[in-house]
């Protein structure tokens, strides 16, 4: 129960509850004497309504709330009750704790007054002035509204939008005495009559359980109820009386009369009152919502029908049966989960007695009571469907829902969703609608024409609406980044900036330049202060080329003329052969690159060139060279490839035996999974065909126990000539699983040794799972491979060795990646992955060009400034993110200089298309780099000398990973999957164009408009705009 607990809302910490169990006795004589009490307050002030109104208000007027700034040093938050528990509020103190394990921090928190803290102790429920309406509110930078989700999605914000004739029918049903002008002091929470039957039915129950009935709720008491009190029940009487006091200090809030309490009591019950669940539809709560989730109509029309005169007789018909409708759902709130599902034929008998009453009373007319009954409740079949949001307009709002379920641990949306919850994010959401109109727009051929995205190596007669368009654009602030548009044309939820994998094709050479110039940053640290003998020693001694230039490069150099810069431009002059007639060993095999432009096979460019043209081929050999470094720093190839008799060498054998073998096993474990042991043993037998000798040694290994004569009749059902006794016992002896090692067992039975070993596994051990049979095996992933540990097998063996060590190489190579942001923990072994066979995704490429623009250092990012709980109540709690210190991840000198080499894409290389595109707001070119990359991915196979047999696509990608001026950066991405991709064949000139076509919905962001500021009033829950003058 609320109040039950004092929680500490800097640690989230609950103290103590005070008090111990009791016995059943002393509970019944505890409630016998709270009735009591409560029966003489009753006899005391029944009569006395303007005294007790200056009693109340007088004690309620000392509790109150305040915001200020930190933390609150005490703090009361409700333990249980739907309404506090759908809002929040008592999660509150375990989210503090989550946020703040995300560098959030408490900002501004509630002060609840000492008398607000003690009448929360002593049991009653927080006195403010609820919501009528709450939900998740995204603002944007500016705190403009992003987006808003209010729950429920219906509701009359005052009472004078209310159709007269439903308050006064809701006030015959439950308190005839609300709204009485002739009693302004009266308190709404105590129907005093009603009350005492119902508290002597309680003190009855207490000697005597079969005389307990209720009875007491008004409408006050039951808002209490259906709000505050665990799972919305009245369990005792002392709950009923915690009820009855919160609902009187909530009542006395704004003075001693009570009337425009009765207004907002009356409100407030339309607005919440819980009305069951539909499968279409879920919870429904609220009169508005329930008109349309239980009888399909509007709430707009319901107050239209229930307000405007009936002039004819479809409009009285129409009346009438809204009047029916909203007649009974307002007594269906008696027992909403059996009036509106099963107990639907009881409601309408209730209903149409309502109805002659109701005319009686003169609440309505004698017309509309004929017509009323005349109509019957009108159930809707199904809920009418709310407009189906656009993905492509929420993509930014998703990307911020995802995070924020993410850091509060919430089970699902609509959670989040529903809690009173408003927060401040980064998104710019003039600028966030202009692009995603713009990416929704690209649909249409005409569109794409007019903004020049139609023509060679761009759209090209394909439909452009298979194209999947994304662009994601970030501002570099002075502690963190912050996103500023997030938007792709998908529509669906899938997210291309952050939840793909793709292959971007060239931007990878990106990611290669900035490792490639790390290691020469940290060559020319290690030996700019060698002497030219010690530089000597290095060149003689290295097999590192890249440890080889920087050693003759530096001792070229006096001592004192050695500087950082310089070393890396001369690392930028550095040239590779783009030829593409060397086969490459990598990956584990042989392959072949080639270059985009047939000119550029005989062309011997300098990195900077390279970088500026996307030559694939000299790129191909600069990571080479890297993943040669990382081998040296290693210190294994050599060692292991030289010398036969080396620990490391067998070392390394044999952790390729045990990774190879695990990549077959599971291959094999998915093949067999889910069969019985019979099944699997017949699938393993198939592969055998008639073979005698092939289905013996199958028989013999997988079921080693089985008779002569189990095997004879295994033979006999899978093939026609069986041997005879001798000679089958003859080969059942030969071929037993003693008589030869797995690989030969494997060998002789014509399949891979571990798939012969799992069948047999699988024989005694059926439904083991992937992770018991890759431990059950480890000493048979070796057996089955003990052919290449024979020293005769030294080149094969050297094969296995060289790619382990590259694998390890571009291990090393992965760990300087995910420095720079990359997403995922793996890269393909395979020199491929320079030109972007490794994947990447859009936002971390950004993330790479953020470190850049900022000189090398690595700032948090975020689209999230600030979570705001609970806004206007005494729990409110004002989180605001404070980011970590910022991560140097590359030196200020290598960040220029890759820098220099991306605005050499844009003023002469492959996007050259976007230059002199942006300017500043005095007209002044904007300066502009990035990269470009293609990627066209496919399934291939290949013949003998590389002859190719089949090529499938698979996907098609064009991306420009750009910087703006000095604070702007981001991607652009055109993305087609599926094998439609093999229709186009656009290049990443169509994501610079379309960088180009942006310029003008970017604008804003480039020259951001004066005057406008982002304004927090002390205690104001949602931001506003106001000018700077």
């Amino acid at each position: 129960m609320e109040g039950s607990n004092k929680i500490d809302p800097a640690t989230g910490e609950a103290e103590p509850a005070p008090g111990t169990r009791r016995n059943v006795l002393l509970a019944r004589r505890a409630d016998f004497w709270v009735s009591v009490v409560a029966i003489g307050i009753v006899l005391l002030q029944a009569n006395m309504p303007y005294l007790q109104s200056l009693f109340v208000w007088g004690a309620v007027t000392d509790m109150t709330f305040t915001v200020e700034a930190g933390s609150s040093p005490s703090m009361r938050f409700p333990q249980s009750g739907p309404y506090d528990q759908r809002l929040g509020y008592v999660a509150i103190p375990s989210l503090i704790r989550r946020l703040a394990a995300r560098d959030f921090e408490v900002e501004r928190q509630a002060r609840q007054s000492p008398a607000l803290l003690d009448f929360i102790g002593a049991g009653g429920y927080a006195t403010y002035h609820e919501k009528f309406q709450a939900g998740l509110l995204l603002n944007d930078r500016w705190g403009e509204p992003l987006d808003a989700e209010p729950y429920p999605s219906t509701a009359y914000q005052r009472f004078d939008q209310i159709p007269p004739i439903l308050v006064n029918t809701l006030r015959f049903i439950e308190d005839r005495d609300l709204l009485d002008p002739e009693h302004p002091y009266r308190n709404p929470a105590v129907e005093w009559r009603r009350f005492a039957l119902a508290a002597a039915g309680q003190m009855g129950g207490v000697l005597d359980r079969g005389l307990k009935h209720g009875g007491a709720s008004t409408l006050a008491t039951q808002i209490e109820k259906y709000r505050h009190s665990p799972e919305g029940r009245t369990e005792n009487v002392v709950e009923k009386v915690r009820q009855m006091a919160s609902a009187t200090a909530r009542a006395y809030l704004d003075g001693p009369e009570t009337i425009t309490a009765q207004r907002r009591i009356i409100t407030t019950y339309l607005n919440s009152t819980p009305l069951a669940s539909r499968l279409d539809y879920g919870e429904v709560v609220g009169f508005g919502d329930g008109m349309r989730a239980w009888f399909g109509i509007d709430l707009r029309e319901a107050n239209r029908a229930l307000t405007e005169p009936a002039t004819t007789p479809t409009a009285l018909r129409w009346r009438a049966r809204v009047y029916k409708d909203a007649l009974g759902l307002l007594l269906a709130q008696r027992r909403p989960a059996f009036y509106l599902n099963a107990g639907r034929g009881d409601l309408e008998l209730l209903a149409d007695a309502y109805l002659p009453a109701l005319a009686r009373a003169g609440v309505i007319s004698p017309l509309l009571r004929d017509a009323a009954r005349k109509e019957p409740l009108q159930f809707a079949p199904w809920t009418p469907p709310a407009p189906a949001a656009s993905f492509v307009e929420r993509k930014a709002v998703d990307a911020v829902r995802t995070e924020l379920m993410t850091a509060l641990s919430l089970p699902d949306v609509n959670r989040l969703d529903r809690m009173d919850l408003s927060v401040d994010t980064t998104i710019d959401a003039a600028v966030q609608r202009r692009v995603a109109g713009l990416l929704q727009r690209l649909k249409d051929p005409k569109v794409d024409k007019s903004l020049g995205l139609v023509g060679e190596q761009l759209l090209d007669g394909a439909d452009p609406s298979k194209v999947a368009w994304s662009v994601v654009l970030y501002e570099r602030g002075e502690d963190r980044n912050l996103v500023r548009v997030h938007a792709d044309s998908l529509e669906q939820p899938f997210d291309i900036n952050s939840q793909a994998k793709l292959i971007l094709g060239s931007t990878a050479k990106l990611r290669t330049l900035a490792t490639y110039l790390g290691i020469v940053d940290s060559l020319y640290r290690e030996l700019a202060t060698c002497s030219a003998a010690e530089l000597r020693q290095v060149i003689a001694t290295t097999s590192d080329p890249l440890r080889l230039w920087a050693a003759k490069t530096l001792a070229a150099i006096p001592p004192e003329r050695r500087a950082l810069q310089p070393m890396l431009d001369a690392a930028m002059r550095r040239r590779y052969s783009a030829s593409p007639a060397e086969e490459f060993f990598t990956g584990g095999g042989i392959h072949v690159f080639h270059n985009f432009e047939r000119f550029e096979d005989f062309e011997t460019p300098t990195v900077e060139q390279a970088f500026e043209q996307s030559i694939n081929l000299a790129f191909v050999r600069l990571l080479r060279d890297i993943i040669r470094h990382y081998e040296a720093e290693l210190g294994a190839r050599n060692e292991v490839l030289t010398a036969p008799d080396s620990p490391l060498r067998e070392k390394l054998l044999a952790r390729f035996a045990d990774k190879e073998g695990t990549v077959f096993l599971d291959r094999f474990y998915s093949e067999y999974s889910g069969l019985s042991a019979s099944q699997s043993f017949d699938r393993l037998a198939d592969k055998a065909g008639r073979s005698e000798r092939r289905l013996i040694v199958m028989f013999r290994t997988t079921r080693p126990d089985d008779s002569l004569a189990q095997m004879r009749d295994f033979l006999a059902r899978r093939i026609r000539d069986v041997p005879q006794d001798d000679l089958a016992g003859s080969m059942y002896t030969r071929y037993g699983a003693d008589r030869f090692s797995l690989a030969d067992r494997g060998y002789l039975a014509g399949v891979h040794p571990l798939e012969l070993w799992l069948v047999a596994y699988l024989q005694t051990h059926p439904g083991a799972s992937r992770a018991q049979v890759v431990a059950a095996s480890a000493q048979q992933r070796q057996q089955a491979y003990a052919w290449l540990f024979r020293s005769s097998e030294t080149r094969r063996q050297d094969v296995r060795i060289q790619s382990l060590v590259e694998q390890q190489a571009f291990d090393r190579l992965l760990q300087d990646w995910k420095l720079q942001g990359y997403p995922f923990n793996r890269l393909v072994p395979s020199f491929a992955t320079a030109i972007g066979s490794s994947g990447d995704r859009p936002d971390a490429l950004a993330a790479l060009m953020g470190i850049i623009v900022n000189d090398g250092v690595k700032l948090p990012t975020s689209d999230v400034e600030r979570i705001e709980f609970a806004a206007g109540t005494p729990y409110e709690t004002d989180m605001a993110w404070r980011p970590q210190a910022p991560q140097r991840v590359m030196s200020e000198e290598v960040a220029a200089t890759l820098r220099r080499a991306l605005a050499g894409v844009v003023r002469g290389g492959t996007a050259s298309m976007v230059r002199g595109v942006f300017a500043e707001s005095d007209g002044r070119a904007l300066s502009i780099g990035g990269k470009t990359g293609t990627g066209d991915n496919r399934f291939e196979s290949f013949g003998p000398e590389h002859r190719l047999i089949e090529s499938r696509p698979v996907d098609r990608t064009a991306t420009f990973v750009f910087y703006l001026g000095d604070r702007l950066y981001g991607t652009v991405t055109a993305y087609v999957s599926g094998p439609q991709a093999g229709r186009y064949h656009f290049t990443s000139a169509l994501a610079v164009t379309l960088l180009k076509a942006l310029a003008p919905e970017l604008r804003p962001l480039i020259v951001p408009t004066t005057g406008r500021a982002f304004v927090r009033g002390p205690g104001a829950p949602v931001a506003r705009l106001a000018s700077t003058g």
